[in-house]
């Protein structure tokens, strides 16, 4: 088997956000915690049982374009998210697990009941090589990310900007669309619409659309947003608001004084003007704004919870979604507060048949074990709740669905 990791210009692995920067950026430096330090550490030492690899794991491999970390560790062992001992079974030419590229080969070396992993193939050092002639040469390299990323980017990237979750207060109280040019009825992509961020009466504070320098002038705009209930106690975690398109801030609010048809003053309060410059679906009045937050570089370093780890997905992201597959997000009544980070690997358990046995004359009630349905890996955390992508699915993921740590 023949696989590369590289040792070509060192660019990080990342997923989703690096990917939307331009070419020309340099790759961050990720840090590695010192239990993937120790984890590999010790795999450099005394490689991995052969029962760990994958029954038809390659001699040799060479990382190609396109590929993905998760891919390549399946390639070689049973479970892709114990990344750290795909590392350390190299650990001398890959120092730093962010930085593979394309071209890079690997050959994996079986001996006495364990498996390395190797740049070199086993013998080829200290061969003799004769006498090598070398002159001088121009060598170009693009300053583009060419790195290896750890997921398809295309599985993440739409959702890092899309779904949001907010607490019923801080929805209520964001600026909203009240009116549009010549009544229209529906806004799409190059409408101008007139939006409003403070409140007159009793719905709550709010805060003005401002267009002075420092005040954001790009948000998300989102329809109403749908209570997140745990499967099993139907507490309400948290509310999904439905992304629907972006919006850019032309005018702040404002206010005018006219006279009333007595000759009094009267103040008027004038909306904000606002462009939509990027629409999913149509957008009308009443849908809410959030501004835009930074974008961040993200890493995603598949691995299993360091501490035992169980819950219930509680929804398929999509409209009418019912049930999930391979690619699709779902949301699970896990988040920050719990420990949970993004990277973090679960295995998905389908719930076991409730039946009837019929070999017995009581006819007792009886109900069959929990069976393992795939893996979903956590890409985005929120205090209680979290998106992850479904990485394997046996069979169809539906909610109530549970999970718990992979091994």
């Amino acid at each position: 088997m023949h696989t590369t990791f590289g040792r070509f210009r060192p660019v990080s692995i990342v997923v989703a956000g690096l990917l939307s920067l331009s070419a020309g950026v340099q790759a961050q430096n990720f840090p590695i915690t010192p239990g993937q330090q120790a984890t590999a550490a010790q795999v450099a030492r005394t490689g991995i049982p052969l029962a760990d690899l994958m029954p038809n794991a390659p001699d040799s491999y060479t990382v190609r374009s396109g590929d993905t970390l998760w891919a390549i560790s399946g390639l070689f062992l049973k479970s892709p998210w114990r990344w750290p001992e795909l590392w350390g079974m190299n650990l001398e030419d890959i120092r730093n697990p962010h930085r593979i590229y394309p071209g890079q080969q690997l050959f994996l070396d079986k001996r006495d009941g364990r498996a390395t992993l190797r740049t070199r193939q086993a013998g080829s050092d200290g061969a003799s090589m004769g006498t090598v002639r070398v002159s001088p040469r121009t060598r170009y390299e693009s300053l583009a990310d060419a790195s290896i990323p750890t997921l398809a980017p295309q599985d993440i990237e739409p959702f890092l900007a899309e779904p949001l979750i907010v607490d019923a207060l801080t929805f209520s109280q964001a600026p909203r669309i009240v009116a549009t040019q010549e009544g229209r009825v529906l806004l799409s992509r190059g409408d101008r619409a007139y939006a409003l961020g403070g409140y007159a009466g009793g719905d709550g504070p709010g805060q003005p659309l401002s267009d002075r320098k420092g005040e954001p002038l790009d948000y998300r705009v989102f329809r109403n947003a749908t209570p997140l209930k745990d499967p099993t106690t139907q507490e309400i975690l948290g509310y999904e608001a439905h992304y629907v398109g972006k919006a850019e801030l032309v005018r702040g609010e404002s206010s005018v004084q006219n006279p009333d048809k007595d000759g009094k003053l009267q103040t008027e309060r004038v909306p904000a003007t606002i462009d939509i410059v990027a629409a999913k679906e149509e957008m009308r009045v009443g849908d809410r704004l959030m501004a835009e937050p930074p974008r961040e570089l993200r890493s995603y370093v598949p691995r299993a919870p360091s501490t035992p780890m169980a819950g219930q997905i509680v929804s398929v992201y999509g409209n009418a979604v019912a049930w999930a597959s391979e690619n699709q997000i779902v949301v699970i009544n896990r988040g920050s507060r719990d420990g949970l980070e993004r990277g973090h690997v679960m295995a998905i358990l389908k719930d076991g048949e409730r039946l009837r046995d019929k070999t017995d004359s009581a006819r007792p009630d009886i109900k069959l074990p929990n069976e393992r349905n795939g893996l979903l890996m956590v890409f985005r955390t929120f205090d209680r709740l979290s998106y992850a992508l479904i990485l394997r699915a046996t069979d169809g993921i539906k909610v109530g669905d549970r999970f718990t740590n992979p091994d």
